[in-house]
């Protein structure tokens, strides 16, 4: 793969961050711990994280009028909050397009009442009749056949479904910056950022734990044996323009797909996507966040006939570790991948499937990325496609050697992905020209805590 020109441009460490990092730990789980940030000149005075805009040239998401998120909020829509309820009230009507900043201290668990009284998946399922073990007995494929679930147990699982939704999905409306306080362990657990048909949004220094289905339909239909399917995205964009995504650590830690039971012979699933960018997003751009632990992490594009001219996303300096697939799978889009970093190397029961996904006539662009892969690993089996999606690109390391990752797929594949792409990347502040030192470098810089 030809590496595409680029216009000069300059790394992002040299923007006047004057920070220092001074402790950095992984934690059990894989999930890359907080780093603290200390200013390096206490004359200087702090980077003021909740008004930054995204610099220019910075991705996709620098495009047209940029991405400022609540940049000019007014003292009277700068909220501090550290409760569910709180965010639900800062959040306010999605229709109220007022620029506002949300600060996010602490973790907030999105399965609490508005007086904060934990609940569990027994609590939404109360009064709607629906029960799992009744679930399962109504639609046993070896009683009620291979056909769609419906009738009484269906409607209960429905509305059971219905009252979780309503309390862990909080809808951002446009002008919004939401943003985790440093040093306080800022994230949402069991929740889901749903980000719809509005315009310049950002979200930065969260960690996003454990985002869960109490209620997975079954779905006979679904490939040759049928699956378990879940909804909730911790973080969902759906036609959406201009957003930005930084420092974020997306986990499904503590609840692992591998501690959850198989009913029907398969996985009963309780997990949906990472970061899901669908149904028509526009100018996007993700960069130095951790995906860990999870499997079906991020889709570009929700089906084979997106919005054609749009899924413009810029993915970089992210670590994704411990994930099965989807990193991303990338549909219709002109989609910019660099200076990633992939470790394939399974972990908690998530064995990496591939890692990039280009289907639907996707024009992928992925270079100078690091790949880590165990022994005995294949680089054939870092990519997927469906014979008519595209990756260009190269400076990609596997282990630290130069390898065409395309060219090892195609050998191995009989739906080969095509080598060129109709685009020409421009927005590419911060590209390193060499993966070489990736893996040292994004291990401290990348997640939530990772401040500069």
């Amino acid at each position: 793969m030809a590496a595409p020109s680029h216009r000069p441009t300059h790394r992002r460490s040299l923007r006047k961050r004057r920070t220092l990092v001074v402790t950095a730990a992984v934690a059990a789980a894989g999930v890359g711990a907080g780093v603290l940030v200390l200013n390096a000149n206490a004359n200087a005075g702090a980077v003021d994280l909740y008004h930054q805009s995204l610099p220019a040239k910075d991705g996709w998401a620098a495009s047209g009028s940029g991405t400022t998120g609540g940049a000019k909020a007014d003292s009277a829509h700068t909220f501090t909050v550290s409760t569910r309820a709180q965010l639900v009230k800062a959040l306010g009507s999605v229709s109220d397009t007022t620029p506002r900043i949300i600060k996010v201290k602490g973790t907030i668990d999105a399965n609490t009442s508005d007086a904060g009284k934990k609940l569990t998946c027994a609590d939404y399922a109360s009064g709607t009749g629906y029960s799992l073990s009744a679930y399962l007995r109504a639609y046993d494929p070896a009683t009620y056949g291979k056909k769609a679930p419906s009738g009484t147990q269906e409607n209960a699982r429905k509305a059971a479904a219905d009252k979780q939704k309503k309390n862990i999905v909080f809808r951002v409306p446009a002008n919004t910056t939401i943003v985790g306080v440093p040093g306080t362990n800022a994230g949402i657990r069991g929740g889901s950022l749903h980000v719809q048909n509005v315009k310049n949004v950002i979200v930065r220094n969260l960690t996003f734990a454990d985002t869960q289905d109490c209620f997975p339909q079954w779905d006979p239909t679904d490939g040759s044996s049928g699956e378990w399917n879940s909804n909730y995205d911790s973080v969902t964009l759906r036609g959406v323009t201009n957003v930005w995504a930084d420092h974020n650590t997306f986990t499904d830690a503590p609840t692992f797909d591998s501690s959850e039971k198989s009913y029907f012979g398969r996985k009963y699933q309780v997990h949906d996507g990472a970061l899901d960018i669908t149904n028509g997003s526009d100018l996007v751009t993700v960069e130095r966040n951790l995906f860990s632990n999870h499997d079906k992490t991020m889709l570009i594009g929700s089906s084979d006939t997106d919005s054609t001219g749009k899924l413009r996303v810029t993915i970089h300096h992210n670590v994704w570790k411990g994930i099965v697939q989807r990193a991303p799978l990338a549909r219709i889009g002109q989609i910019h991948l660099y200076n990633n970093v992939y470790d394939t190397t399974a972990l908690n029961g998530y064995t990496p499937k591939y890692s990039i996904d280009s289907r639907a006539k996707a024009q992928v662009v992925a270079e100078h990325n690091a790949w880590k892969l165990p022994s005995g690993a294949k680089p054939a089996k870092l990519l997927s496609g469906d014979g008519t999606g595209s990756i260009a690109g190269g400076g990609n390391l596997v282990n630290g050697t130069a390898t065409d990752l395309v060219a090892a797929y195609n050998a191995a594949s009989s739906k080969k992905i095509k080598t060129t792409v109709n685009w020409k990347p421009a927005l590419t502040a911060g590209l390193q020209t060499s993966a070489k030192n990736l893996v040292t470098e994004l291990a401290t810089t990348t997640g939530a805590g990772a401040l500069y």
